[in-house]
């Protein structure tokens, strides 16, 4: 009997940190690697206008935990703001608006940081650009001037910074994220079934041999073991079968598949005490699944065929694996096994074989794809952890903003404007919901202007249209477009508060996907309709 020693101190359990207690829950979205990107991420907020929406957008920032930021606003606190922005107080009237939003927004995470301009050092946008370390995203509102406009875009596009334009007036709203060139995502979550690649069509050699020891004298099994085969080795077993019978062919049309689904279910066991064998039924439901010849995905194969003419791509690691993954894809014909093996039922030791089956023909792939790296100029000092995650993720990597610069703006508008007009005349008939591109159009013609020549302050409708007609010739003829043009222009430019947080919520999303380089943000414009309550992404 074994000494029970009382002296003997129990080791110390250490629960989670503080931190990781605050973002427990988002932790388990972006991990500890998009916590520790959104810490050291730094935002500049160029505000004007209402200035509601660029705060909101703020706040859905700061409250998960991004190290700093920065509010450009040249406006001071007037009655008109404390009705929509609940950043502000009647102790901020006549103080400068960015001095007091940032004082508010400071208050709800104690560990962000923050600055406010201008201020007695920095005056102008053009100072505290050239004057402040480079900006991870920055954000900037409608209606916005030209010249700052002018600053930003140059800005970003010298340092390859991601600029976010948000525009909100009355009921409607839109943003629209510019990327400075293709930006790829490695990191893209899919659905945990979509990722399943078991290779039956493509067995290796230990497979094989694994799935045929198992199955050896399959008829002659006893009910437990029959009943706890993996399905994984059971297609297998039954393929080798249908083969045998077929010349050596594999099932692949949708009848062929059917029949095979049959012959499996027909093997089962069903004189025992379950009536039944679930391991069979889940073989039978993976047939259509798994049994499909390994191919290119779109979205990879948009990667292997991107021309790069970007210096900075040439450097970058990313592109470095992706030639990498392209030509073992050449040679084998097919993408570095991901290793991952779905639950099924079976005995434990057996499944825990065949998952190490499985994850060692995925480091195999995955160290020859990183000798293919390492023996690439630049490719030494790339992490071994980036290429086992791309190998992981291949099927799903996804680039975004592909055929930037193929293109100007103003004629991918035409183009997108004259499709969308196309599809509202067949809605009815397509049951299509109609387009949500009027309110971008009614608000791009407002979103430089602060105000009229005249000095009245906001353009009368007619003038809305025609600045409308100047961007896309005839669309000022369209009912919808000047049904927008009149909500804009009866909106004057105000904020509600309701909308405004919506769409800063809906930016800080798109934005902590851009910054943690997770999940796939939308690309590139994204429109709200609060009277009908639905959005529009567009490529614009």
């Amino acid at each position: 009997m074994t000494e029970i020693v009382m002296s003997q101190t129990p080791p110390i359990l250490h629960g989670p940190s503080e931190k990781e207690r605050k973002y427990d829950r988002q932790l388990r979205l972006w991990a500890a690697s998009g916590q520790a990107a959104l810490e050291s991420a730094n935002i500049l907020l160029v505000n004007s206008g209402p200035g509601t929406v660029g705060v909101e957008t703020l706040k859905n920032l700061v409250l998960p935990g991004i190290g700093r930021f920065a509010i450009y606003d040249e406006a001071r606190v007037e009655e008109a703001d404390l009705g929509v922005n609940f950043f502000l107080d009647e102790d901020s009237l006549g103080k400068p608006r960015s001095e007091s939003l940032t004082g508010h927004l400071l208050e709800l995470n104690p560990e962000v940081q923050g600055d406010w301009y201008p201020n007695e050092n920095v005056k102008t946008l053009d100072s505290l650009l050239t004057s402040s370390p480079v900006f991870t995203t920055i954000i900037y509102t409608h209606p916005i001037t030209p010249e700052n406009l002018s600053l930003l875009e140059s800005h970003g596009q010298q340092h390859q910074t991601p600029l976010v334009a948000i525009h909100s007036a009355g009921f409607y709203s839109y943003f629209r994220i510019n990327l400075p060139g293709a930006f790829p995502i490695v990191d893209t979550h899919p659905d945990e079934t979509a990722t399943t690649d078991l290779r039956l069509l493509a067995p290796w050699p230990e497979l094989a041999v694994f799935a045929e020891e198992l199955a050896k004298n399959i008829d002659d099994l006893s009910d437990f073991e029959h009943g706890h085969l993996p399905y994984v080795v059971i297609l297998l077993h039954y393929l080798e079968r249908w083969k045998a019978e077929h010349d050596g062919s594999y099932p692949s049309t949708y009848k062929e598949k059917t029949e095979f689904r049959r012959i499996v279910q027909g093997a089962a066991r069903t004189q025992n005490a379950e009536g039944g064998e679930e391991n069979f039924d889940e073989a039978a439901a993976a047939v259509l699944k798994t049994l499909v010849v390994p191919s290119l995905p779109s979205g990879l194969k948009e990667i292997f065929e991107y021309e790069r003419t970007n210096p900075a791509e040439q450097k970058s690691g990313f592109w470095v694996i992706a030639d990498a993954v392209k030509a073992f894809y050449e040679k084998h014909k097919c993408l570095p096994l991901p290793g991952k093996v779905p639950d099924m039922k079976a005995q434990s030791n057996v499944y825990i074989q065949l998952q190490n089956i499985y994850k060692a023909k995925a480091r195999k792939d995955a160290a020859e794809i990183l000798e293919t790296v390492q023996a690439t100029a630049g490719g030494q000092t790339i992490d071994p952890a980036e290429v086992d995650l791309f190998c992981k993720n291949a099927a799903f990597v996804k680039l975004i903003n592909a055929t930037t610069g193929k293109i100007s703006r103003a004629d991918r508008l035409k183009e997108v404007a004259a499709q969308e007009f196309r599809n509202d005349e067949q809605a009815e008939m397509t049951l299509q919901p109609l387009s949500l591109l009027p309110i971008y159009l009614a608000m791009q013609a407002t979103a430089h202007q602060v105000e009229t020549e005249d000095g009245r302050g906001w353009p009368r409708q007619e003038e809305v249209l025609a600045r409308v007609a100047k961007m896309v010739p005839g669309a000022d003829e369209n009912e919808r477009v000047c049904q927008a043009v009149g909500e804009v222009a009866r909106a004057e430019g105000g904020e509600l508060h309701n909308v405004a947080a919506l769409t800063g919520g809906m930016v800080a999303q798109e934005m902590i996907k851009i910054i943690t380089k997770q999940y796939i943000p939308i690309d590139n414009t994204c429109l709200f309709d609060g009277i009908s309550s639905r959005c529009q992404i567009l490529r614009l």
